[in-house]
C-alpha cells in the first residue's frame, strides 16, 4: 500500500486519505487516470503523460484541477515526501462530488487523487530474457479505448482470466479477428523480414506513451516500424511477439495460448527494443538497471 497520498490538496497518510461517497468516479466511473514510472525520483516521459491527460480529459470533458505547471509541482513534492526513489505515481482526475444523476453537474470541482509507491523495476532485465506467456480474449471494452477511463472493468475481467490460466496477459482480439491490445499493455508483433508491427491509433487503441516512445527510438535505430491492424493468426505465426506498458516497460511474449511464438524465447528484435528503451531512461532520468 502507498504510504501517502494526495487527495484534492492535501497530502496524507494513505490509510487516512478519503474521498466523498458522492463522487462520480465510484458512481459512474467519470474520470481519467494516469500512471508514470519515475527513476531516482524523476518522472519518464512526463510531458507526453500529461499530454495524454488532457487528451482524456478532453474527450469526457472533465476541466483540469489545476496547471499542468501546478500539476508538476505536486508530483514531485508527493515522490519527495513519499521518500521512494524508483515507483510508479498514479494520478486520478474526476468529474467531482454531485448528487446521482447522470447528466454533468453544473457545480461540481474536478477531483484530483495521487498516490506513490515503490516498483523493482530493476528486476525486469532478468524477466525480459526470459518472457512472458499471453493468451487470447475478445474485446469486449466500450468503443472509446484511446480514453484512459478508470471504467477498466473489461479490462479487469480479461487480466484475471490470464491469471487464472497461468498468462501474464491477455492479448486482446476484435470482432474482425484483428489485434488490439493487452488488457494492460500495448502489443507489438515482429514479421519474418524483421518489420516491428502495432496498430495504429484509433478509438480502437490506448495511445501508449511507450508505444509513442518506442516508435521513435525503432525508427532511429534503422528497425523498420509499420502501424496497421494484424489478425490474431499472424501473431501466432509471428517471429516475435512483445508488450510495452508504463509498469511492464517492455516484455517479450514467448507462448500464445500455449503455443510457442517464434523460437520459444525472446527474439533479437525485442531485446535491441528493450535495449533502446532502457539507454532512453538512462538518458532522461540517470537510472539505469544494474544488470543491463
Amino acid at each position: 500500500m502507498p504510504r501517502l497520498a494526495y487527495t484534492n490538496g492535501r497530502i496524507t497518510p494513505a490509510r487516512r486519505a478519503t474521498v466523498s461517497i458522492d463522487d462520480r468516479a465510484y458512481l459512474f466511473g467519470d474520470g481519467v487516470y494516469e500512471v508514470s514510472a519515475f527513476f531516482d525520483g524523476t518522472a519518464f516521459d512526463w510531458p507526453m503523460t500529461l499530454e495524454r491527460l488532457k487528451h482524456s480529459r478532453d474527450e469526457l470533458r472533465i476541466a483540469a484541477p489545476m496547471s499542468d505547471a501546478a500539476l508538476t509541482i505536486a508530483v514531485r513534492r508527493l515522490i519527495a515526501k513519499s521518500r521512494v526513489r524508483t515507483g510508479l505515481v498514479y494520478l486520478q482526475v474526476t468529474r467531482g462530488a454531485a448528487p446521482r444523476e447522470h447528466a454533468f453537474p453544473k457545480d461540481a470541482v474536478p477531483g484530483l487523487t495521487m498516490t506513490v509507491r515503490p516498483y523493482d523495476f530493476a528486476a525486469q532485465p532478468a524477466k525480459q530474457r526470459v518472457g512472458v506467456s499471453a493468451i487470447t480474449v475478445a474485446d469486449e471494452r466500450w468503443a472509446r479505448c484511446q480514453v484512459k477511463s478508470v471504467a477498466l472493468l473489461a479490462n479487469v475481467l480479461a487480466k484475471q482470466e490470464a491469471k487464472e490460466r497461468g498468462a501474464f496477459e491477455a492479448v486482446m482480439v476484435g470482432r474482425d479477428g484483428a489485434v488490439t491490445e493487452g488488457s494492460s499493455t500495448t502489443t507489438w508483433m515482429v514479421t519474418a523480414d524483421g518489420t516491428v508491427v502495432t496498430r495504429p491509433l484509433s478509438n480502437d487503441i490506448l495511445p501508449g506513451v511507450r508505444r509513442r516512445r518506442l516508435l521513435q527510438l525503432l525508427e532511429d535505430d534503422g528497425i523498420q516500424v509499420e502501424e496497421r491492424a494484424y489478425t490474431v493468426e499472424e501473431a501466432a505465426s509471428a517471429r516475435e511477439l512483445f508488450l510495452s506498458a508504463t509498469s511492464t516497460t517492455l516484455m517479450p511474449i514467448v507462448t500464445l495460448n500455449d503455443a510457442p511464438v517464434g523460437t520459444g524465447k525472446p527474439g533479437p528484435v525485442s531485446l535491441r527494443a528493450c535495449d533502446l528503451l532502457w539507454r532512453e531512461i538512462e538518458r532522461q532520468t540517470g537510472w539505469r538497471p544494474p544488470s543491463t
